[in-house]
């Protein structure tokens, strides 16, 4: 088997959490090694640059119109390896802590919306405040990041006890975690990387709604699940026409115990957001590891 049908089988049957960190090092291997090639050839990379900003989002709306699709496409494109790596690490524990007690179909609608969030307040800040008025038409900004903190503070608002282990700090709480990043961020306005902290926080106050809103029983990012339902739909072979469909019967293997109530889960989300993960029974713990794998 190829590297490439090995990455599609990877894309195929992996869930959505791993689904999402190929794809971002898949954009970062191919964009790398084509500029490394060119260059050993003293080709010029001017088109390869030109490519690469208009996957990237921009901070000047005349600029934006010209390319719509990069409010998507920015939150796969990574400046270097650390950059990635930092993101994909943090994708990774905090993408388990969310599916973990969510679902894999809204992971992946926090990761997108979330990162059309931070895109979003990226551009209101550099057209509105003084500071970015002098390079607003030419600033470009690339990376998960608040993709990956929408989803970390989701985690921390859904479930603000749960503990993870970190080197150097031992146990921490997930909304320990999230005030600090925070707080750097808005510490970090100013600085050199000021379009990146301001996406971030975009990502972290779309984060805090998704959970808020779901309580009151409203999924922000469902749009997200029927827009790749629709695409899928789209792009799926059609059956020829007179083609018969042979249809197998099989008989359904039974979950264990009768399926929960949306206002079982939901009281048991509540108990989460009040008292934290630890203070669930042991029967509340089994609903939700059922709920969760049945919404994977």
């Amino acid at each position: 088997m190829g590297m490439f049908d090995q990455i599609r089988s990877k894309l195929q049957y992996s869930d959505m959490l791993i689904r999402l960190i190929i794809i971002n090092v898949a954009i970062f291997i191919i964009v790398n090694l084509a500029f490394t090639f060119l260059r050993l050839f003293t080709i010029d990379t001017v088109w390869l640059e030109v490519l690469s900003n208009k996957l990237a989002v921009p901070a000047w709306p005349g600029t934006l119109l010209t390319q719509p699709w990069s409010v998507i496409t920015y939150q796969f494109m990574h400046h270097n390896l650390f950059h990635i790596l930092f993101n994909m690490l943090w994708l990774y524990w905090m993408g388990r802590i969310f599916v973990e007690f969510l679902s894999s179909r809204r992971l992946l609608g926090v990761y997108i919306t979330g990162g059309i969030a931070g895109a979003a307040l990226y551009i209101l800040f550099y057209n509105v405040f003084p500071l970015f008025s002098g390079v607003v038409e030419q600033s470009f900004a690339i990376g998960a990041s608040a993709s990956v903190l929408a989803i970390t503070i989701a985690v921390a608002t859904l479930v603000p006890d749960y503990t993870i282990f970190l080197v150097f700090f031992g146990a921490v709480k997930v909304k320990y975690i999230a005030l600090v990043t925070i707080l750097i961020d808005l510490i970090s306005i100013s600085g050199s990387n000021a379009g990146g902290h301001i996406a971030h926080l975009g990502g972290a106050a779309f984060g805090f709604l998704f959970i808020r809103q779901l309580r009151n029983g409203r999924d922000l990012v469902a749009w997200v699940g029927s827009v790749g339902d629709w695409l899928t739909g789209r792009f799926r072979p059609q059956p020829k026409a007179g083609a018969k469909m042979k249809v197998t019967w099989r008989k359904e293997k039974q979950p264990r115990g009768s399926e929960p109530d949306q206002e079982t889960v939901d009281r048991i989300l509540d108990k989460i957001g009040k008292s934290g993960y630890a203070s669930l029974t042991s029967e509340e713990k089994e609903i939700l590891f059922r709920v969760s794998n049945r919404k994977k």
